[in-house]
């Protein structure tokens, strides 16, 4: 693994390492034992989009390394200002060593990976948000075990956390059914992928997608650079919900996850929400632990 561009670029093994490295790290951090992996390195953290829990559990996680984050928005680079991506990636990679960028286009990302020469994380584009799901993944495997024959149930917009869940729950050995209106479907590329995948289910229909699911997945339907739309997503999106007669239709005891930030009452309601409530600030902690294990990966000598 020389960078985590998009889940589709990882193997199994690959998901699997992670999720390992991660356990292990959480394990170090929650009894006081420093790992200090990264002792000297830096890593440089592009925003081109707003975050609370990507720079921060970024930022925390390399001091925890034992190494710097340099927080640099787009209003700070010249890359805000039109210089070149091959531009920027070439000047930053003679001073730091690794990059994490969080931004619009996929197109950038892989751009960084490819005139860059050091490892390129992907915090989130509009097409996947890998470092989201691998948190997502871990916190699954904390409460089952195992990963394999699970059933994971997304409902709601088919974004990049659509499209990201799809292709990790499915190369962990997962059954995986998306819901979703079907002029907002999860991205072709994805489904080309996916329905090579008995295992895979799309449909528009909610109910069908959360029958028997050990866990069930939401986001906002209205994510950033779609605001304007928001009026309109509440109308296309309603039946969508998740609710107590929605998670009816799942196993008894099945999870509740959300990325968040979480607009209650829209695609979760407050009941739902708070009666999975440690669960999903589990899955925000884990965010800190699957990075933690990613930057070491790709950044330890």
């Amino acid at each position: 693994m020389k960078h985590l561009l998009k889940m589709l670029d990882l193997s199994s093994e690959e998901i699997t390492q992670i999720l390992d490295l991660a356990d292990q790290l959480k394990y170090e951090k929650k009894h006081g034992i420093a790992h200090p992996y990264l002792e000297g390195k830096s890593i440089g953290l592009i925003f081109q989009k707003s975050s609370t829990r990507t720079r921060v559990s970024f930022e925390t996680g390399m001091n925890q390394l034992g190494g710097q984050a340099l927080f640099l928005s787009a209003r700070d680079l010249q890359i805000g200002r039109g210089e070149p991506v091959q531009d920027t990636a070439r000047v930053l990679s003679r001073y730091l060593d690794a990059i994490m960028i969080r931004t619009f286009e996929q197109k950038e990302v892989e751009d960084l990976a490819e005139y860059g020469s050091i490892p390129i994380i992907n915090g989130l584009t509009d097409f996947s948000h890998p470092c989201q799901v691998l948190a997502d993944l871990m916190t699954i495997r904390e409460k089952y075990g195992d990963l394999k024959g699970l059933k994971m149930a997304y409902v709601g917009d088919g974004d990049n956390m659509a499209n990201s869940l799809i292709v990790g729950g499915l190369k962990m050995g997962m059954c995986v059914a998306v819901a979703t209106p079907n002029e907002y479907k999860p991205d072709d590329l994805v489904l080309d992928f996916a329905n090579d995948y008995d295992s895979f289910l799309w449909t528009t229909d909610p109910k069908e997608a959360v029958q028997n699911a050990d866990v069930v997945i939401t986001d906002t339907w209205a994510s950033m650079g779609v605001e304007s739309e928001k009026e309109i997503r509440k109308i296309a999106f309603a039946p969508y919900q998740v609710n107590d007669s929605l998670m009816e239709l799942a196993k008894e005891n099945a999870m509740v996850l959300h990325c968040l930030p979480a607009y209650r009452e829209q695609e979760i309601t407050e009941k739902v929400f708070e009666e999975h409530a440690d669960e999903i600030f589990e899955e925000a902690e884990n965010r800190l632990h699957a990075q933690k294990a990613v930057m070491v990966l790709l950044m330890k000598d």
